[in-house]
């Protein structure tokens, strides 16, 4: 049996961690969306927009990812 350096041990754990708060994070949003399927009125500049409650959470939290990718990739960029 080949045995494996504690800095491959230590990359795998921090994988496997990585992973369950990934799928922790998802778990929990779908929950979140979930329990909120009532309609509201939202203000959106100059319009009003009726949608399902999870569906403005939804467009929230992909315009939240976008915006984080986005400032990574920049930050990232600039340090070149």
């Amino acid at each position: 049996m080949p045995e494996v350096s504690k800095d491959a041990q230590k990359r795998s754990l921090g994988k496997r961690i990585r992973i369950g708060l990934i799928a922790a994070v998802i778990i929990l949003t779908i929950i979140v969306i979930l329990q909120n399927t009532e309609s509201v009125s939202t203000n959106l500049l100059f319009a009003t927009v009726t949608m399902p409650r999870s569906v403005l959470l939804l467009l929230t939290l992909l315009i939240g990812f976008a915006g984080g990718a986005l400032t990574t990739g920049i930050v990232l960029s600039r340090r070149k």
